[in-house]
């Protein structure tokens, strides 16, 4: 049986890898804050919590890191940890540089030390590219990162880290350029998650608005079980290689929170309120993704529209909020 670390279990893809991994008849390995409590509710709601050995690990902590590799000699590794609000990052950039950067050194060091067969797979993120004009669009691998964001600055720190440990060591590392992804399980703090949940909520009398920041905004928009096959092939290849993992389709905020509001039939002028407290001091305008490469190498193809994806989305989180009741 081959064994599977995910760093992150607690979040969206942490969960739906791990699920995934387990159709696959891998041994999940979970890695957990210290003093976090569990259960964790993605892993619950999937059904999947008895069959993914949780384990407490400071990811900062190099020796700590070094004991998780020497113990189980992992076939595969995810690191999908993060401080992975942007929002958060303008309040808390030190932290947040500090974590994203400073445990994927010790992950790739402590594989480099004593596990050179396994294969590591880096999240990294579409806020590596900042605002780099739209005559770059869509945005290929090939795009000169310019992160406008604390946490794009430290992702891109993340991702040239783990493609220097790949030519410098031999590392077998690769990285996956992860465009917006939703689900579910996706934190209350994100804003798709939000129009989803406020709109819900207005529809049942619990909320009065919705507010948000800037609408005209457009983002690459996916679903968050497609994209982490995406990352599981990419731990198949013979060869490491980096790709953009994107839906291709390219939406406005405003766009979406009109058709979550048509779909639940609710007024969108009557109950979305613009506040200018929610603006982000930098916001990248537009930003989309040309998915080819990955479909070409990979055979990994998102065949999922937008409008699909928001009646997933709605269908999903009713689903969610379903099995919280119980």
């Amino acid at each position: 049986m081959k064994t599977a670390i995910i760093t992150g279990i607690s979040g969206q893809d942490g969960a739906y890898l791990a699920r995934l991994l387990l159709s696959k008849d891998f041994r999940v390995i979970g890695v957990i804050r210290q003093n976090k409590s569990i259960p964790i509710i993605g892993l619950d709601f999937l059904g999947i919590s008895k069959n993914v050995e949780l384990k407490e690990i400071n990811l900062l902590d190099g020796i700590a890191v070094e004991n998780l590799i020497k113990e189980y000699q992992p076939d595969e590794f995810y690191n999908l940890a993060a401080q992975s609000s942007v929002g958060l990052s303008f309040k808390s950039p030190v932290a947040t540089f500090e974590f994203n950067t400073i445990s994927t050194i010790n992950i790739l060091e402590a594989i480099k030390n004593h596990s050179l067969t396994t294969k590591f797979y880096q999240a990294s993120s579409s806020e590596m590219f900042g605002n780099i004009g739209e005559e770059n669009l869509p945005l290929k691998e090939s795009v000169l990162f310019h992160p406008a964001s604390p946490y794009g600055i430290s992702k891109a720190s993340a991702h040239w880290i783990t493609v220097n440990y790949r030519e410098a060591y031999g590392v077998k590392a690769c990285c996956g350029i992860l465009f917006n992804h939703e689900s579910c399980l996706r934190g209350e703090n994100f804003v798709i998650k939000k129009i989803i949940r406020t709109g819900l909520e207005i529809k049942e009398g619990k909320s009065e608005k919705l507010k948000l920041g800037e609408l005209s905004v457009q983002r690459d928009w996916g679903y968050a079980p497609k994209f982490v096959e995406a990352m599981w092939l990419m731990l198949q290849q013979d060869n490491s290689n980096d790709y953009l993992i994107c839906s291709g389709n390219v939406i406005s905020l405003r766009e979406i929170t009109e058709i979550v509001f048509k779909k639940l039939e609710l007024d969108f002028d009557k109950y979305v309120e613009i506040e200018a407290s929610l603006m982000r001091n930098v916001e990248l305008d537009i930003i989309y993704g040309d998915n080819s490469k990955a479909k070409n190498e990979l055979g990994w193809n998102y065949d999922i529209s937008s409008n699909q994806l928001i009646e997933k989305l709605i269908k999903d989180e009713k689903e969610f909020l379903e099995w919280k009741k119980k």
